[in-house]
């Protein structure tokens, strides 16, 4: 979505949904997703993506791909 990460690897379980809007123009989406390991991880996605996913769904971010694709 960024440029960011988009070498970067990962699969997971969302356990968070957020959304601010620090500016008040500005309304950013995020998902906290726990790895294998029990790390988590912090991961902006776009807002429709956000809407289409909950707690509990499992999230894919294949190297090359700018953003995670729900499983």
């Amino acid at each position: 979505m960024f440029g960011r990460g988009k070498a970067e690897a990962w699969e997971g379980v969302v356990t968070e949904k957020k959304r601010s809007s620090p500016d008040g123009q500005n309304m950013y989406h995020r998902v906290t997703v726990e790895l294998p390991d029990g790390e988590h991880k912090d991961v902006r996605v776009r807002g429709a993506f956000w809407r289409s996913v909950e707690p509990g769904d499992r999230l894919v971010k294949r190297s090359g791909e700018t953003d995670p694709v729900k499983e």
